[in-house]
């Protein structure tokens, strides 16, 4: 109960009945059991009234059913959507694939031409003085 051993508890009652003496203690459990009964009806109170103003607005146990199954099936039309359609999202995927490896060849094959016509460059200059680049 609320994570407290019997130990714990048996302590608690002590401090209690030392702070209130015990000609106190009943009529304290008494208060604290007619608070407990007028909030547990307080609560019982509130739901009912929910349950009312919902059935009087025409949201009955059974059309709240109707209305959450209905969102239920639209949630499994969607999923089949997204799940049926893996061949696809797996043939795009391929594709940007073999592209983008195009792509990377193809800018290494720059890379090397740019590479080579900077050493050729380099080599072209002629006389004592070499310039740095």
């Amino acid at each position: 109960m609320f994570g407290i051993g019997g130990g714990e508890i048996i302590f608690i009652m002590f401090v209690v009945l030392m702070l209130f003496g015990s000609d106190k203690v009943p009529e304290i459990a008494r208060t604290l059991g007619k608070t407990m009964a007028q909030i547990k009806h307080a609560t019982n109170d509130i739901k009912n009234e929910i349950q009312k103003g919902a059935e009087e607005n025409g949201f009955d146990k059974q059309s709240l059913a109707d209305l959450t199954g209905n969102i239920t099936a639209e949630i499994d039309k969607a999923k089949e959507n997204l799940l049926g359609n893996t061949s696809t999202l797996t043939d795009f995927s391929n594709t940007v694939t073999s592209e983008l490896t195009q792509v990377k060849q193809g800018l290494s094959v720059e890379e090397n031409k740019t590479e080579v016509a900077a050493v050729a460059k380099e080599e072209e200059v002629e006389g004592p003085i070499k310039r740095q680049m």
